[in-house]
């Protein structure tokens, strides 16, 4: 049998919340192996796929993951190799001990926007019900969670689009704001460009000209931590211009004249010193945005990843909702999720405060309904948590509300969470950690009990992507024996805590409860299954499952239903009617600029902001050991200006130490006329003395608790000196 005859699978890419469709082919040649095709039919990549996805299936080779527990049966004492029982044990002793000894909010877990739905679910349930304890989080609090709190408070509902990416090639004009995507979702990237061959226009706002900001008609490149400013300065111009949808502005939505006065004292002159975009420039943004009939804003992680992430991303919606942009067809504001399920993740009960349907645990009705499904009584699930960077300051802390153990799944926090030695510490803190994991990364590295556990083409399950899509990424190759899935670790774990029931293994199964947990709720799933999602390329939520008509079977599965009963369509557009609000209306959210919680000084003259490049992708735990994107990605480096390296006497390839408040990283200086001369740029996916986030600052939003990633003050020195 040939590679060209054997058996394909249609599945999805496990990396970034695109969820490109690809094809896997097994290789006759090599058992187990894989190749990679185009699966031209899925509408959103159309068959592109980036260098991480072509070369995904060499993260499943047995010498590059890990393929049998490892236990440490000394605590000063090396990782060893266990059976499946003895880590298990391990881990269920070291979680019912602190539980015993601290209580059940002295056991934590963190969770990853990498896990399927089921996944996250379980999660989610385990937690709650199992631990009993509240302390869970996840690390897309670090992805997106300041545009989900704006768009929740602006809209009622946070969905990553509110539209399909096909209706951007259609719009008039995109304000694509803190997003590097032909670095991040090279895929996408074609829809920016059938926007310009189709008329429209891109102005793309970052601090550094990008690859995606050279494809810009406009490029307004303010001073990090300003984005804020440049939203207002913006919508200043757009009510002294006349430019005010007034009608859409009086008939769908509120709280239109305190946000206009907040606007007005952000002239554009004031604007122009704050960001350091010059006038002429912002006229012509509000221009190029207001003249089409239509237009959007979306936003990434550059304005989100702030302390002040939730009013910035409120700004930006506030210019769409006065100029008529949100609401209406090939129009509105839109996040652009980073991780694979950073939609999903979040949707389904991983998040501190949330339960499945994107129910809030402060809810008591919504803790009735999740209850029911569970059954148990409403009161047995605690309250809200910790968010992530709290949860992780929390470890190993003797204090009475001290987290003792932690139960990681599918993260790598030692490298991507902020002021990374830090939680370093933390985690060698604790009395007991245990990781879930493909491969033994930086943060499994210090674990009591590590588990190999199955990857995407190992295995069926559900995610959404930042569409709103829910799609099925199917399992295509048997995993090593050694390996097992994540649900299979939770039944295990909770067989061995008490609950012999309740926590299946098949993740269809899972699915059809996750359903009814969020029939009802804001992520209505209910509709949804697994067939209808294999025949139509997902399924955009809500999908509420309309009412059984007297006669008819009650599940679509059913094989006695004969399908004559209607079918939600699922959502694609959402707000064209009324928004999720009690009354339908948008709500405006008056904002003003203020300074980021770190200010550069005498002593830390200087910007930083972080980011991604294009063949490494997170922590870089699993694109780190593959060698193609290796050689076009080797380590970290220090991007500058020439006038700041001139200022420095540094050199293309010089080490460089930057240093903030928190900690030092050191690595190459890469010069370039691409980044203001008062910032650098240094990427994130590198442990060791490149570690960026030695530097982060972990200063929180008060809404979201998303920490500010993205701009900090520091020094930069030549390091051999």
């Amino acid at each position: 049998m040939t590679a060209e005859t054997a058996a394909a699978t249609d599945t999805h890419c496990p990396y970034c919340a695109l969820q490109c469709g690809m094809r896997l082919r097994p290789l006759p040649t090599a058992p187990g192996g894989l190749e990679v095709e185009e699966r031209t039919a899925f509408p959103v990549n159309r068959g592109a796929l980036c260098g991480k996805g072509r070369t995904a299936p060499e993260v499943l080779a047995g010498g590059v993951r890990l393929t049998e527990p490892l236990v440490r049966r000394d605590r000063s004492g090396e990782l060893e190799p266990a059976t499946w029982d003895e880590a298990l044990d391990r881990i269920a002793a070291g979680l019912k001990s602190t539980r015993e000894t601290h209580g059940p909010d002295a056991v934590g877990v963190f969770g990853g926007g990498g896990l399927t739905n089921e996944k996250a679910y379980t999660l989610g349930k385990f937690t709650r019900l199992v631990l009993g304890s509240s302390q869970i989080d996840y690390n897309g609090r670090f992805c997106m969670s300041s545009a989900a709190a704006a768009g929740t408070r602006a809209f009622g509902l946070d969905r990553g689009l509110p539209f399909p990416l096909a209706d951007i090639p259609r719009t008039g004009c995109v304000i694509l704001v803190g997003s590097n995507l032909a670095e991040t979702m090279p895929p996408a990237l074609r829809y920016f460009t059938e926007l310009r061959e189709n008329g429209g226009t891109l102005i793309v706002v970052d601090p550094r000209r990008t690859r995606t900001a050279e494809q810009a008609d406009l490029h307004l490149a303010p001073r990090p931590g300003t984005d804020l400013a440049l939203a207002l300065g913006l919508l200043h111009l757009v009510v002294a211009e006349g430019r005010v949808d007034e009608a859409f502005v009086a008939e769908r939505t509120t709280g239109w004249e305190q946000a206009r006065a907040a606007a007005m004292a952000h002239w554009p002159e004031l604007v122009e010193r704050v960001t350091g975009v010059p006038v002429p420039q912002l006229r012509a943004a509000v221009r190029m945005f207001c003249e089409p009939e239509a237009a959007m804003v979306l936003t990434a992680r550059g304005p989100e990843q702030q302390s002040k992430g939730t009013d910035t991303v409120g700004a930006w919606i506030n210019l769409c909702l006065a100029t008529g942009r949100a609401g209406r067809p090939l129009s509105g504001y839109g996040c652009l999720t980073g991780q694979g399920n950073g939609q999903g993740g979040r949707e389904h009960g991983q998040k501190a405060d949330q339960l499945p349907g994107y129910r809030m645990l402060a809810d008591q009705a919504a803790r009735e309904h999740v209850a029911g499904v569970w059954g148990v009584d409403p009161e047995v699930l605690p309250g809200p948590g910790r968010s992530a960077y709290e949860l992780l300051d929390a470890l190993g802390r003797d204090t009475p509300d001290g987290v003792r153990a932690l139960l990681l799944m599918a993260s790598n926090p030692v490298v991507s969470a902020p002021r990374a030695a830090h939680v370093e510490e933390r985690l060698r803190a604790l009395d007991f950690l245990a990781v879930c994991d493909v491969v033994l990364s930086e943060s499994a590295r210090l674990a009591d009990v590590v588990l190999p556990v199955t990857q995407w083409a190992e295995e069926t399950g559900t995610l959404t992507n930042l569409e709103g899509r829910v799609l099925l990424r199917r399992k295509a190759v048997e995993p090593p024996a050694g390996c097992r899935s994540d649900l299979a670790v939770l039944n295990a774990l909770a067989a061995r805590l008490g609950w012999e029931k309740g926590f299946p293994t098949d993740p269809e199964e899972v699915f059809d409860e996750l359903r009814r947990a969020s029939a009802g709720g804001k992520a209505d799933y209910s509709g949804i299954t697994y067939r209808r999602i294999a025949d139509e390329d997902g399924v955009f939520w809500p999908c509420p499952e309309p009412p059984v008509p007297a006669g008819t079977a009650a599940a679509d599965d059913d094989p006695s239903n004969d399908h004559s009963a209607p079918v939600h369509p699922g959502t694609p557009r959402l707000f064209l009617d009324r928004f999720a609000t009690p009354d339908g209306r948008a709500r405006f959210m008056p904002v003003s600029h203020r300074p980021s919680a770190e200010e550069p000084t005498a002593d830390y003259p200087v910007y930083l902001t972080t980011g991604r490049v294009l063949a490494q992708y997170q922590s870089g735990a699993q694109t780190r050991r593959v060698g193609e994107l290796n050689a076009a990605a080797p380590g970290p480096f220090v991007q500058l200006h020439p006038r700041l390296a001139e200022r420095l006497g540094a050199a293309e390839g010089d080490r460089l130490a930057v240093i903030s408040r928190r900690g030092r990283a050191v690595a190459p200086a890469r010069i370039s006329t691409d980044i203001r001369p008062d910032t650098v740029f240094m990427p994130f996916h590198w442990p060791g003395e490149g570690r960026a986030n030695n530097l982060t600052n972990p200063a929180l939003d008060p809404t979201s608790r998303m920490p500010e990633f993205k701009v900090c003050a520091v020094r930069v020195e030549l390091a051999d000196q």
